[in-house]
């Protein structure tokens, strides 16, 4: 069995959420899926309609209450073999490269097993991918060792055309795949 967490975040991109969590497990059956859904993620989706544990930043804190507690971060770091970070917008990018832990995934995150993957996928506003800061934040994931499933262009929720759509779900899934055939856990 092969432990993915699926990070969620406050791009539009959100609303795939049911579609790539299904092709995910079509794809592969030795899954087990948690998702950590930051809160401005959950203006996109449903969470009723989603057959999976979704784990938010109230959940880090309702966990712990006094010293020996588990700390939730720390034990999905724990559980996990891979991340999927789908969609990564561009506030939770700028955290991740900078290091910030503010809510449970960049807490995670910062915690991460370096030899352990990550896979991201960003998803912005053009404007907002081709700002200068955003080629710097991907550098800064990408010498961790992080995987980038790059994002496409089309158009956009705010009518815009061009490039910052996230990857087609069956791209995502299949860069997945190949990595979970890389994994020591599936043989």
């Amino acid at each position: 069995m092969v432990n993915l967490i699926l990070g969620v975040t406050g791009s539009v991109a959100s609303i795939k959420l049911p579609v790539l969590l299904q092709s995910l497990r079509a794809a592969a059956d030795n899954i087990e899926i948690k998702i950590i859904a930051t809160t401005h993620s959950f203006h996109f989706f449903d969470q009723l309609s989603i057959d999976a544990n979704i784990y938010n930043d109230d959940d880090e804190w309702q966990a712990w209450k006094q010293k020996g507690d588990p700390v939730l971060h720390i034990e999905l770091r724990k559980w996990a073999d891979i991340m999927l970070i789908a969609p990564l917008d561009a506030n939770t990018l700028a955290k991740i490269a900078n290091g910030i832990c503010d809510n449970l995934l960049t807490c995670l995150m910062r915690a991460w097993d370096l030899k352990r993957p990550v896979i991201f996928c960003p998803a912005m506003n053009t404007h907002m991918w081709k700002h200068p800061i955003t080629s710097n934040h991907i550098a800064i994931l990408k010498n961790f060792g992080y995987i980038e499933v790059e994002p496409i262009e089309k158009r956009l929720a705010c009518g815009d055309t061009g490039i910052g759509a996230m990857a087609d779900i069956e791209k995502i899934v299949a860069v997945v795949m190949d990595i979970l055939s890389q994994l020591d856990t599936i043989r």
